[in-house]
């Protein structure tokens, strides 16, 4: 199996924290050339000296600032030759958990920025590099909160629900110029994120912590979370050789979430 990508050109967005900083170090282990992007210093700081002496660049930008994003794309085309080879549209964030009739629309309003208009904002900018290079591949996070109702999170379900529209109708535009777009729909994934998110959970439903998290993990078949390297090892063997004919698809890396309480 070819899950070689030496050389090739990636930029992945919030990839110097969570899973995009799992993203990037397989990324790197496949040999390729990385941009990270990132709205925290203190997080591109750690991952400068995580990535010592490895062919990563990085940026502070804010992917819901199309003057930023332009920006970032700009510097990277002329020190790239304004070729790109990997997109990986990471960047997100879980909103608000409230009832709909308690969700004020500045929760709505980031939530949306951030995980649709981002995607969008670098994905126009780097389907002409990606033409360039003679094709490449888009990766779309999204969740199994895209493909199942997920009470108390408006917000984020339906920003994730819209991420799969992107990829779908991307896939069959960028398709002739060899450019295939797929999403990958983590589930639970272990880490301070997914604790927050539990605990909040936990709050709305007047629970203890551990008793949500089990009631997560029940509707998890494998009973279990997955990890930020399941997801990044999904994602190299899609932009890889071996799934050179992988597109318009939407992946679940989740242990089959059943349903989401």
């Amino acid at each position: 199996m070819d899950l070689n990508l030496k050389d090739q050109k990636v930029i992945v967005t919030a990839g110097a924290q969570g899973i995009g900083l799992a993203i990037t170090a397989a990324f790197v282990e496949a040999g390729a050339h990385v941009h990270i992007c990132d709205v925290s210093e203190d997080f591109l700081a750690s991952a400068r000296r995580q990535f010592a002496g490895a062919p990563v660049s990085y940026s502070l930008t804010d992917v819901t600032s199309e003057t930023q994003v332009d920006a970032m794309f700009a510097d990277l085309s002329q020190r790239w030759g304004g070729v790109l080879d990997v997109l990986v549209n990471n960047a997100g964030i879980a909103g608000p958990t409230l009832p709909v009739e308690d969700v004020e629309l500045s929760g709505w309003d980031q939530t949306i920025a951030v995980n649709l208009t981002g995607p969008f904002l670098c994905t126009r900018r780097a389907v002409p590099m990606l033409k360039k290079n003679g094709g490449g591949s888009i990766v779309n996070i999204s969740s199994v909160a895209g493909r199942l109702g997920f009470a108390l999170r408006t917000p984020y379900s339906a920003s994730k629900y819209g991420v799969i529209g992107l990829t779908e109708t991307w896939a069959i535009e960028l398709g002739p110029s060899n450019i295939r777009v797929n999403a990958v729909l983590p589930g639970v994934v272990e880490g301070a994120r997914q604790e927050r998110i539990v605990a909040a959970k936990a709050e709305a439903y007047g629970i203890e912590h551990e008793e949500m998290r089990q009631r997560l993990l029940s509707k998890v078949s494998l009973r279990k979370m997955v990890t930020a390297q399941d997801i990044a090892n999904q994602i190299i063997f899609i932009c890889s050789p071996a799934g050179a004919s992988i597109s318009g698809r939407s992946l679940s890396v989740c242990g089959n979430v059943e349903v989401l309480s």
